[in-house]
């Protein structure tokens, strides 16, 4: 099991020079090793965020240095490792570092939920040779945020791009570590103190024969100790460290070695039950490690030669006496390396049955499918296809299923897959041939996928399709799938009972196992709401489904309901500094594209809103590739903060994108009406229907004035931000104080109480050209910003989160909080986005 994080703080290792302690048997035996300057070079790369590899030939000593990193770290350390039984286990590795179940089919997804358990902490990965391609794949973004310590066997089997991967990443934050030899002083004074009686000639041999590598010195030497004689291979090591494990281990008695084959055919760690008697010599020799009953070999090259040195025999009938000892999971693959291809079947077959999880039922059914030799029955390939799709893997159900089959069930969920593919064509091309008279389950199936497909190609003829969908299945449809296509079509046509319709349909697709059909009816629940100004619903919606998806560890959706979240309470003006706090924290994440347009939307706005203008405009600049999607929502907020900054030229140009919702259109007509104001040129009014009642009040207001306050009533329950602009807009549209002032005043109540400060800024000074001064909070006398609360809101002003803050510092969280309320208190700020604003004025930024 890996290690529990630790907060021990140790000496700092790149001090100098240090003794360690090898331990071999009972004998600890001081060595100059790991050495010095390698560690150095490590601990200096973690200074930072990144990726230092430490490579080496097997026995080279690169789990020790990865131990003496994790011991030496002030701070939580997480270790883990693969296995070379189980590398086919999607985020295994991380998994057994961090102690929890992680998202297993998307690499951004395991980057963020890798990223929010390390943190500021080391992760190591042991033998990164027997990791599988997703861990791979996600190492470079997890790098982006955390320290990351790994080590790789060489040679190894890392498919070329995947080490040009992990050499970029190294290169760009980090470092790529060999592993040098061990010093022939160093392993001549390590033989010395293995082997006392070794004559001076016998101790060079065995130092020449080592080859520098520490494990090889520590065999040889001990084979020596226990009486045996070194075996002189002329040119020393020719082949390399094989070569001296195998004449170590040939000196085993036969069950010690069978137990160290096992122990190499397992690749993990195993309780000592299963090596039987054989399991106390190892421990004796020093090579294994006995903890709490579980066995690990000292250095598993070690168990891979031993498992080496069995004849194909042997191999196969070690195989099938693992497969009576461990779970079916395993006794499956070890069943399929004996050869026994029919006996691997059955049991891949049976524990898929007892899964307890869709990604195990997925991988054992897929197994079954896979095996050379062996034909599986078309019910088991349909089986292996629904779990993969339910596991989220369309790749692999479109694999097992024959592109040709005739059999509608298998070309339904081949059509469900090519649609979660983002192929609706292809989808329903492969529906085709599914007749009317298919079971009631297989229609709605092919149904579902013949509607979501015409909804993206012909969304008008959608409605009508829905509607003779409804005559025949019934409404509401027995299948979930269906039932959630329908409502998604009455959705996007607003016909009535169209919430209900959505939310219902979550409910029952999650009630009868569906997620996807029940995520998705959320999201678009969700969606649906903030396009028609239900902001506060929306929200609600959203934290709900961010909850559920949470227990369900589903990282991707959860982020895009939370990031949803963010957007609706920016829009609101509720709470700005939990929002730039909460969604700045969110997009310095590894997220889905979707989830990172709305987390940037929101914590830009929010920062413009609080007067953090420059921040802002930066966060929405260093945006790449901006989702379809969300893209109206980020012109708009590039819009509306370009105004706020007093730069109206660039707020009333015609809209660069299309696909935009309801509430955005009017936002951004509201906006451009706004720019053209203050540029003092006149507006083309362009089409405004847009059939949202609060903003058509604004958009006639700005015909007739005197209709801004039922504008502003209009907003009250929905968007602060917008309540405000129409009151200010009021009282600059009338020439009298005695009209004008009331609105101003209430301008600026409610843009003080929710922290809107560059709307509270145009509200005072319009007040002040009516003659009306309001007293203001202004910094108390006396009372100078110190540098360190000078330096803690310059970085609330960046947009970094109060962890990011204290890490940066090194201080703790509470007291980043301490110094951003000393800071508001002194300034006169109410809330920190405020103060931070106010700071940067005085540093003159």
């Amino acid at each position: 099991m890996p290690e529990a994080p630790t907060e021990e703080p140790v000496a700092d290792p790149a001090a100098g020079p240090a003794v360690v302690s090898a331990v071999v048997g009972r004998a600890s035996v001081p060595a100059v090793w790991p050495p010095a300057e390698l560690i150095a070079a490590a601990v200096e790369a973690l200074h930072n965020p990144g990726l230092v590899v430490i490579a080496g030939a097997p026995g080279t000593g690169r789990s020790g240095v990865l131990k003496r990193l994790g011991e030496s770290f002030r701070g939580p350390v997480f270790s883990g490792g693969a296995l070379a039984m189980l590398r086919g286990v999607p985020a295994l590795p991380l998994s057994r570092a961090v102690r929890v179940r992680l998202p297993s089919h998307e690499a951004p997804l395991l980057a963020e939920a890798v990223r929010s358990r390390v943190r500021h902490g080391l992760l190591l990965l042991d033998d990164l040779q027997w990791a599988d391609p997703l861990t791979i794949a996600a190492l470079p973004a997890i790098a982006e945020h955390c320290r990351i310590v790994v080590t790789l066997r060489t040679p190894h089997r890392l498919p070329g791009d995947a080490e040009r991967a992990l050499r970029t990443a190294a290169a760009t934050s980090g470092a790529w570590l060999s592993m040098p030899p061990m010093p022939a002083d160093a392993a001549a004074a390590l033989v010395r103190q293995l082997a006392p009686s070794a004559s001076p000639a016998v101790v060079a041999d065995l130092v020449r024969r080592a080859g520098g590598v520490p494990l090889a010195v520590v065999a040889l030497a001990k084979h020596v100790a226990q009486g045996g004689t070194p075996r002189d291979t002329g040119d020393g090591l020719d082949k390399g460290l094989a070569y001296t494990v195998a004449g170590a281990l040939a000196d085993l008695t036969r069950p010690a070695r069978t137990a160290m084959a096992a122990l190499g055919l397992l690749g993990r760690p195993v309780t000592a039950t299963v090596l039987g008697e054989g399991l106390t010599e190892l421990v004796e020799t020093g090579l294994v490690e006995l903890t709490d009953g579980v066995a690990a070999p000292v250095s598993p090259y070690t168990a891979e030669v031993a498992a080496g040195l069995l004849d194909s025999t042997e191999r196969a009938a070690l195989h099938r006496r693992l497969a009576t000892l461990v779970p079916p999971r395993e006794a499956a693959r070890h069943l399929a390396a004996a050869g026994a291809g029919a006996e691997a079947y059955q049991v891949a077959v049976t524990a898929a049955a007892a899964a307890e999880s869709s990604g195990d039922r997925a991988e054992l059914l897929l197994l079954a499918c896979d095996l050379p030799g062996v034909e599986a029955e078309p019910q088991v390939r349909i089986a292996a296809a629904r779990a993969a799709l339910a596991a989220g893997r369309p790749g692999s159900c479109l694999r097992v299923i024959d592109p040709a089959t005739t059999d509608p069930v298998a070309a339904v969920l081949r059509g469900e897959a090519l649609l979660q593919q983002g192929s609706p064509v292809p989808a329903a091309a492969a529906v085709d041939a599914v007749t009317d008279d298919a079971p009631a389950e297989v229609l709605g199936g092919r149904d579902r996928i013949r509607l979501l497909s015409m909804l993206t190609t012909d969304p008008g003829g959608a409605l009508g399709r829905a509607e003779e969908l409804l005559r025949v299945h019934g409404d509401a449809p027995a299948h979930p799938g269906l039932r959630a296509a329908i409502a998604a079509v009455r959705a996007g046509t607003r016909q009535p009972g169209w919430e209900y319709g959505l939310a219902s349909a979550a409910s029952a697709a999650g009630q009868a196992g569906d997620v996807l059909a029940a995520r998705w009816s959320a999201w678009l629940l969700v969606e649906t709401l903030t396009a028609d100004a239900r902001l506060a619903e929306a929200s609600q919606a959203a934290t709900a489904a961010a909850a559920a998806c949470a227990g369900d560890l589903a990282y991707s959706w959860q982020t895009r309901f939370l990031a949803a979240q963010l957007w609706c309470d920016a829009l609101r003006g509720a709470e700005i500094d939990e929002v730039v706090r909460r969604a700045g924290d969110l997009a310095d994440r590894t997220l889905p594209a979707l989830a990172r347009g709305y987390a940037v939307a929101a914590a830009s706005l929010a920062e413009a809103d609080g007067g953090l203008l420059a921040p802002a405009r930066a966060r929405l600049e260093a945006l790449q590739n901006r989702p379809a999607s969300a893209a109206p929502v980020l012109d708009w907020v590039t819009r509306e903060a370009a105004w706020l900054d007093g730069r109206p030229d660039q707020a009333f140009a015609p809209a660069a994108t299309a696909g935009s919702t309801p509430l955005v259109d009017g936002l951004r007509s509201i906006t451009a009406r706004w720019a053209a104001y203050d540029a003092g040129t006149s507006f083309s009014a362009g089409d405004d229907a847009v059939p949202l009642p609060p903003v058509q009040a604004t958009l006639e207001a700005w015909k007739a004035p005197d209709r801004f306050a039922e504008a502003a009533a209009a907003w009250h329950e929905l968007a602060r931000r917008e309540e405000v602009r129409c009151l200010l807009a009021q009282g600059l549209l009338e020439d009298g104080a005695e009209a004008a002032v009331p609105p101003l005043l209430e301008a600026e109540r409610l843009a003080e109480e929710a922290g809107l400060v560059v709307l509270l800024g145009r509200a005072r000074r319009a007040l002040r050209r009516h003659s009306i001064r309001r007293d203001t909070r202004g910094r108390r006398a006396g009372d100078e910003l110190t540098d360190r609360e000078r330096d803690v809101l310059r970085l609330v002003a960046n947009g970094e989160p109060t962890r990011r803050i204290a890490g940066q510092l090194g201080i703790s969280r509470e007291t980043v909080e301490t110094h951003i309320r000393s800071g508001m208190r002194k300034l006169g700020a109410k809330t920190r986005t405020e103060a931070a604003a106010l700071a940067l004025e005085e540093l003159g930024q």
